[in-house]
């Protein structure tokens, strides 16, 4: 469902319908920092999200129950030290949950594939994880 999430994320930000800077998919929540032109509200743009996720994976993955809760908690980036503090806190959150000893080691999250790209890394395969064959992008 992780990666189901992320490939979501990507078709918004493929459309243009918003830029994400970070983001992090946990076990029970996500976390994302994005930036929404004028015409795109956040309302907007979490409805499209939630909506577009859970359409997917009813679709996809025959998930029949409720995927999210009602609302979302919404924080306004006002300046770049704000901006720094909230891709600190996305990044950190596997490590605070114990989930990884390193931001970079957890798959879904941008702290991992910004290090695949830096290193040169290949990209986890989704076999890592859930036993298909098709490679992360």
């Amino acid at each position: 469902m992780a990666l189901l999430m992320i490939e979501v994320l990507r078709s918004y930000v493929t459309a243009g319908k918003l830029v994400l800077h970070d983001f992090v998919v946990m076990p029970d929540h996500i976390h994302l920092l994005l930036s929404l032109d004028q015409m795109m509200s956040v309302e907007k743009a979490m409805q499209l999200i939630k909506g577009g996720f859970s359409y997917r994976a009813k679709k996809e993955l025959g998930y029949t129950g409720d995927v999210w809760q009602p609302g979302f908690s919404e924080v306004r980036i006002l300046d770049r030290k704000s901006f720094l503090q909230h891709r600190k806190y996305i990044e950190q959150n596997p490590v605070k949950a114990r989930l990884v000893d390193s931001p970079e080691k957890f798959p879904y999250s941008s702290a991992y594939f910004k290090h695949q790209k830096r290193t040169g890394a290949k990209a986890q395969n989704k076999s890592d994880v859930d036993g298909t064959a098709k490679a992360i992008p």
